[in-house]
Order: C-alpha cells, then structure tokens, then sequence
C-alpha cells in the first residue's frame, strides 16, 4: 500500500507543478485559459500575470513539499493532503463551481483513502 500512496503522492506533486507552469511560465497560453475559463484579453493583464506568478509558485512548492514528504518524512503526507482539499472546497464554495473540489483535489481524496486504508 506504501507503493500506492507513494505514486498517488508523486501525482499530486504533478499535478502541482503542472498548475504552477501554467500560472508561472504559460500565463497566456491557451492551456492556462482553458483550465481557469479565464478570456485571453484577460490574462494579458500585468496585474492578473503578477497575481498568476505568485500563486504559481505558492502551487510549485506545495508540490516540493508534497515530494520531500514522501522521500523524507511520510507522516505528512495526510496533513498535506487534507490541506489541498480544504483549500479546494474553500475555492469551490467561494467560486460557485461545486465540480472544482473534485478537479483540485481528488487525486488527494484518493491519495487520504489510501493512507487512511493503510494505517488500518
């Protein structure tokens, strides 16, 4: 089971840096309008850019974290997890969009399933 929450780890990791390319390195790209519905017009705005790069790099080293968790001290795993989800339930609430919960964090509800199922 170790195995299993180690790969599902890693691709919340993934998944984090994946979000901080988009919001760091490809602010304009179609990829980053597409994920975050967001027009181009409006992510040509210095002050949408400045507030995408921040946030990139706040999602890039969560994904560090996540990774040093899993190499160093795997105890963390299931607080870090459970931290993204209440984040994603806080932006689904905030945002009206009841689906995003499911899009920013199911890989870590699967990743809390499966260390919950291991500790038993």
């Amino acid at each position: 089971m170790t195995y299993l929450v180690n790969i599902f780890s890693t691709l919340v990791a993934l998944e984090f840096f994946y979000i901080m390319y988009l919001e760091t390195f490809a602010t304009q790209s179609k990829a980053t309008s597409r994920v975050f519905n967001l027009s181009s017009e409006v992510l040509a705005d210095n002050d949408i850019q400045t507030l995408f790069k921040n946030q990139g790099i706040y999602n890039g080293l969560i994904g560090v974290g996540i990774l040093y968790a899993v190499l160093f001290m795997p105890e963390m795993l299931l607080p870090i997890m459970i931290y993204i989800v209440l984040v994603a339930l806080y932006g689904s609430l905030s945002s009206g969009d009841k689906t995003l919960v499911f899009k920013q964090a199911g890989l870590a509800m699967l990743t809390i399933l499966l260390i919950t199922f291991e500790r038993l």
